[in-house]
């Protein structure tokens, strides 16, 4: 193909699962791809739509990109992902900028939408957000030593604050024949690390099998060969089970790391959002993990001025992050997302209030995983390399069982001779620095 393509994910990793995907299927119909958005034909961005933030930014890009027509290549710009789910009917009159419009139950369709955004036809392709597409082959972004296998799709929980369920669709779980498939192809491209995703990874298999099967899969997952590590993501705490934490206990290549949306503290504000469990339910599952698992990492998300949210209800979500010392934790100001229960709910919160919430709270888990750094001292960690540090011979980074990619620390260490990305190695931890460590190499 004479047009090069530049290809841009938005969001989340299960939106850069699909990107992958994409970009695999453009690969085996003969295009070429570029990182320089100037020289390329055709750019399609994968969008986001999750909070408000993201919608804008989407929208941004999507304007900025357009701008190559007249400064650049661009013959094409094409449009998928969750902004162009949710605002199907809208995306062509508000925004003439875009040439093709696909969604994302129809990402299997991007050469289709391409070639006839190309030749001027306007493509508007939406499959039902029910379907499950495939792709044979997939080309890995993250640098090759670890990569994102998505196991489900959609949401069935309905939490008042999400948009997702009404976006992506009911939950459906991959086959799990499909995911044997594609982790063994990874790892004979060199992934070294599986990170399962999906909207909510706990209840795999319930769908299709009947049951969680997501002890199952970790099982047939940990036979492959050239696996070493296998990380969980987005396990909803209620839905997080005695026999997953004792199958993790007992397959070493299942890290000893959860995460676990939690979003809030407060009974009264997890029942307007709709999650189905309480603060004593959160407590006593954590408890759990920790005694069968002593030593596991646990990052979690929350979320500040939810609509009626009172100063009782944020300090209760303040002394629980106390209580509780994640080892992981990120916080979020509430976005009311059109469409969703809570954006219509009275006692809306101020932004400046949210933000002084944010705020507070992070100062608290701050000083958490300051504490809980220095107390790393000492001990010795199984570390994935991420590469050598630019200007410096010797120093590397990584990261260790503790942390997932982009969302956690790093591990910075010497060595004197080369290392690949991708190998695992044995870190002495000496010393910290904020959220990262600093330990010596040992040989």
């Amino acid at each position: 193909m004479s047009e090069k393509i530049f290809f841009l994910s938005l969001g989340c990793d299960k939106n850069l699962s699909d990107s992958e995907h994409m970009l695999g299927i453009l690969q085996e119909e003969g295009y070429e791809f570029t990182d320089d958005e100037t020289e390329a034909g055709i750019i399609i961005i994968n969008t986001c739509c999750f909070i408000g933030d993201a919608k804008e930014e989407s929208i941004q890009e999507i304007l900025r990109c357009a701008g190559y027509k007249e400064t650049g290549s661009l013959k094409a710009l094409v449009v998928t992902g969750c902004l162009s789910e949710r605002y199907a009917s809208e995306m062509e009159t508000e925004l003439p900028e875009i040439d093709g419009c696909l969604g994302i139950g129809s990402w299997d369709r991007i050469g289709e939408v391409v070639r006839d955004a190309l030749l001027k036809k306007h493509p508007h392709v939406f499959d039902s957000n029910a379907r499950l597409p495939k792709a044979k082959r997939r080309i890995v972004t993250t640098g090759g030593h670890y990569a994102y296998l998505k196991i489900a799709e959609g949401c069935d929980k309905y939490c008042t604050y999400c948009i997702i369920p009404y976006v992506r669709g009911a939950y459906r779980s991959v086959p799990m024949e499909e995911l044997i498939r594609e982790a063994g192809l990874l790892s004979e491209n060199g992934v070294k690390e599986l990170i399962l995703v999906a909207q909510e990874t706990t209840l795999y298999g319930t769908d299709l099998y009947g049951y969680k099967a997501l002890p199952e899969l970790l099982e047939k997952l940990s036979e492959i060969q050239g696996i070493e590590w296998i990380r969980l993501l987005y396990c909803y705490p209620e839905e997080v089970t005695e026999e997953l934490l004792l199958t993790m206990k007992k397959l070493p290549k299942v890290l000893h790391y959860l995460d676990i949306p939690v979003q809030h503290s407060s009974d009264s504000i997890l029942k307007k959002m709709n999650r189905r469990t309480t603060k004593a339910e959160f407590l006593e599952k954590i408890r759990l993990m920790r005694e069968i698992l002593p030593d596991i990492a646990l990052r979690t998300t929350l979320i500040t001025g939810f609509p009626g949210e009172t100063e009782a209800d944020f300090e209760d979500c303040m002394a629980f992050v106390r209580e509780v010392r994640f080892d992981r934790l990120g916080v979020f100001c509430y976005s009311a997302e059109e469409g969703t229960a809570a954006a219509t709910m009275d006692g809306q919160i101020a932004a400046s209030v949210m933000k002084k919430r944010r705020d507070r709270l992070m100062r608290v888990q701050q000083k958490i995983a300051f504490q809980n750094a220095e107390l790393m001292k000492g001990r010795v960690l199984s570390v994935m390399v991420e590469g050598r540090i630019a200007g410096e011979d010797h120093v590397y980074a990584g990261r260790s069982t503790m942390d997932a990619p982009d969302v956690d620390g790093l591990v910075f260490f010497e060595c004197g001779y080369e290392l690949l990305t991708g190998t695992v190695v044995r870190v002495r931890i000496t010393a910290s620095r904020e959220y990262d460590l600093i330990g010596e190499l040992i040989e």
